[in-house]
């Protein structure tokens, strides 16, 4: 999916349309498929994104009203609604930086409020919430079982990998995805809270405590092990990511039943990240994704 581009001008129109006195319209950082702005409006700070498609923001208010509390702040989503050929989502302006912008230094005070938020996510309330894997802003989940949601990568009914092979070596793909459905055997078939891309820039922190979570959008529901392994899958591309991955591996147990579950989550999103940027012609990313399962294999 690619990031829309819009120009403020515009942006700024929706929102002088919908809220009152809109002061301090300014960009802030943004993610990979997002336009990002904060502004003021009577007296109170907001964040507008905007994206092609409506389905993450939609996400994001189902998990602020089912899932926000004390120890799991979500900020809250006021609207949704069309612009141009896209989608804005107005949302509450929660404080603090995200991890990926502090200094390394500033990282290990911060490594046992992070895992306790991963505690609180996997605590969460599911009544209501069906099935497995991703889920929509209804609740329903998009597979049957936790398995049938991590060798979904491999079946064609999800996934055509064929055509990615002009920037990957599919031989190599259909080694590693056979690797995955061996390995998914030790899975546990359990149902928790999952955010889906927890480590970075989606947890704000105002350097002593976890401020916020955000980004639902690949919320998912599964083994509470499946966003521990999104951080080591990541930990040799970020610094935020490295000192998490190094923090968990000193609480994981060292068990091969673990560690087969570990690398079972760290292909499924590796190849996953392999698929999606050699879809969107990334050849670079998706060297990097591949070369990362490999060696995640090798060990």
């Amino acid at each position: 999916m690619r990031k829309p581009s819009f120009s403020q001008a515009e942006i700024l129109a929706i929102l002088e349309n919908r809220m009152a006195n809109v002061s301090g319209f300014a960009p802030i950082a943004e993610g990979e498929e997002s336009q990002a702005f904060r502004f003021w409006s009577e007296g109170k700070t907001y964040i507008v994104r905007v994206n092609e498609a409506m389905e993450g923001f939609q996400k994001d208010a189902f998990a602020h009203r089912r899932f926000a509390r004390h120890n799991l702040p979500i900020p809250e989503v006021f609207h949704i609604g069309p612009i141009g050929d896209g989608f804005y989502c107005i949302s509450e302006n929660l404080p603090g930086v995200t991890l990926q912008d502090l200094h390394p230094e500033e990282l290990p005070p911060l490594l046992g409020p992070v895992a306790r938020t991963l505690d609180a996510i996997a605590e969460s309330d599911l009544d209501g919430i069906s099935g497995f894997g991703p889920f929509n802003a209804q609740g329903v989940g998009s597979y049957e079982s936790w398995r049938h949601f991590l060798t979904g990568i491999a079946s064609p009914r999800h996934y055509h990998w064929n055509p990615v092979d002009r920037f990957v070596d599919i031989r190599h793909v259909h080694q590693l995805l056979e690797l995955l459905q061996r390995l998914s055997v030790y899975c546990p078939e359990t149902r928790h809270l999952l955010h889906g891309d927890f480590g970075s820039n989606n947890v704000l922190t105002n350097g002593s405590e976890i401020t916020g979570v955000i980004d639902w959008s690949e919320a998912l529901i599964g083994d509470p092990l499946y966003d521990v392994a999104n951080i080591l899958f990541w930990s040799t591309w970020l610094e935020c990511m490295r000192q998490q991955a190094r923090y968990f591996e000193g609480c994981l147990s060292s068990s091969s039943e673990q560690s087969n579950r570990l690398l079972c989550y760290q292909l499924r999103i590796g190849l996953a990240e392999v698929y999606g940027n050699a879809a969107e012609g990334k050849a670079k990313a998706a060297a990097w994704a591949l070369s990362r399962c490999s060696e995640l294999a090798r060990q």
